[in-house]
């Protein structure tokens, strides 16, 4: 008998729907049909793989609403957050397709005649998708890997399988080669690992934890294939005490609270320079106190529940019961995996709470003296994916992003993610980038070849 995964709405604790999970039969059968699929769209003139890859932004365009509602009720996501999500899908997919004609090679200058580069896809890629932005995520490794001529295997995290479902028939729908573009659900021990350990799947693309992504790119380590990894972050918000001081308290509670804290970007460790420490937890606390935290579906809502009780459990024990919170708010009472806004002072904080991923709204906020020790906090940790610095100070804006270890710097913003730019961490925040003009490169071989022009 065929396993199956219940998936649970998060504000409501009910089953929405039961999900077939893939096995490792299936995987093997899958990436069969994927690799003829493959070679069919690599023939395709680019042209015409950039038109489909239109249509099928097309098709997701359309279905914004729809794919809005699913995230809603399978991941707990505020209707505005959800919408924004499918229209980064379609964003991606129209930002992928137009970069099908542009993916050239190189003649490089050499003695004796020719020589000229080539990017040719890698194949079937799989990508694994994680629980948090299940959309986003699923179109940031799937578009780009399409675009380079490649087959896509995608596999969802198993309490959130729906959109990535319905991403699939989108595909279909928009005339797509049929098993080009597969959706496989199952749990990561064993759907995941029979992707990621198979060997004909040339490329995995991965983002969850650190603890995961090391073991995903040990075993594609022992085949050499190659990874691209998104991994944990405990990123930093720095205050100034030149920052616009108002402006910065009112866009903190989004940086760590944005999808109830379960973001790798989450600037969850907030520095605040010590001369303006006590006037910013003033004007902090009513800015947290007015995000909004109740039912998804509302667009009035800004904070919707944990995605499990398992999780809600992880939050809690980082969050010492005797440990008195600078800043709680509150949740709805009955069902649903809520959790409060929560800052705590890194005087009363736990270590563990100060130092690792919480993936939950709570943030730990430390003041700071100079530029040189907001520096050391901001590097005192393994990760490096996101922050940001508030200043109005250009040449110290520069200074800090040149110093702080992360792939991604907001200054006086918090914006981490644009479909046009780059995105990727350092130290165990990840490897490779996605997004931006770069991407489709990463899903290709450069075939280098020389042509002789010498007389015999």
């Amino acid at each position: 008998m065929q396993d199956e995964h219940e998936v649970i709405n998060p504000a409501t604790e009910e089953t929405i729907a039961t999900v077939p999970a893939t096995g490792p039969r299936a995987v093997d059968a899958a990436v069969a049909r994927a690799a003829r699929a493959q070679e069919r769209w690599a023939a395709l003139a680019p042209a015409d793989r950039a038109r489909l890859l239109r249509r099928f932004a097309d098709a997701v365009d359309g279905a914004v609403a729809e794919l809005a509602d699913i995230e809603v009720r399978e991941a707990g996501h505020p209707v505005n957050n959800a919408r924004w999500e499918a229209g980064n899908v379609r964003d991606v997919l129209e930002y992928a397709a137009g970069g099908v004609e542009r993916l050239a090679g190189r003649q490089i200058p050499v003695a004796g005649g020719i020589d000229l580069t080539f990017h040719e896809p890698l194949g079937v890629v799989g990508v694994i998708a994680p629980w948090n932005f299940p959309l986003p995520v699923a179109g940031w490794g799937a578009a780009p890997a399409l675009a380079a001529g490649n087959a896509v295997l995608l596999k969802p995290a198993e309490t959130t399988p729906l959109t990535a479902l319905r991403l699939a028939g989108l595909a279909t729908e928009a005339g797509l080669p049929e098993d080009l573009f597969q959706v496989l659900p199952g749990d990561g021990p064993t759907t995941g690992g029979a992707l990621v350990d198979h060997p004909g799947v040339a490329k995995i693309v991965f983002t969850g934890s650190t603890a995961v992504g090391q073991q995903i790119m040990a075993r594609c380590a022992a085949q050499v294939k190659p990874v691209t990894l998104e991994l944990g972050g405990k990123s930093p918000n720095i205050v100034f005490a030149d920052a616009d001081l108002e402006r910065a308290a009112a866009a903190a509670p989004g940086s760590f609270l944005d999808n109830t804290g379960q973001d790798c970007c989450a600037r969850s460790r907030i520095l605040v320079q010590r001369q303006v420490y006590d006037r910013f937890l003033e004007l902090l606390e009513p800015a947290v106190r007015a995000f909004t935290v109740g039912d998804p579906a509302d667009p009035d809502t800004a904070m919707g529940p944990l995605i499990s009780a398992a999780q809600r459990e992880r939050v809690r024990s980082y969050v010492p019961e005797s440990a008195p919170a600078a800043i709680r708010g509150t949740v709805p009472g009955g069902k649903g995996y809520w959790y409060p806004a929560t800052v705590l002072e890194s005087r009363t904080a736990d270590e563990r709470t100060a130092t690792e991923e919480v993936f939950g709204p709570v943030a730990v906020i430390t003041p700071f003296e100079d530029e040189a020790e907001a520096v050391r906090l901001a590097n005192a940790t393994p990760y490096g994916l996101s922050g940001s610095l508030w200043t109005r100070d250009a040449g110290r804006a520069i200074r800090m992003a040149r110093a702080v270890a992360a792939g991604n710097l907001s200054v006086n913003s918090h914006s981490s993610v644009r479909y046009s730019t780059p995105f990727g961490g350092y130290k165990q925040s990840g490897l490779g980038r996605e997004l931006g003009p770069d991407a489709l490169v990463a899903f290709t071989e450069t075939k280098n070849v020389f042509i002789s022009t010498e007389e015999n």
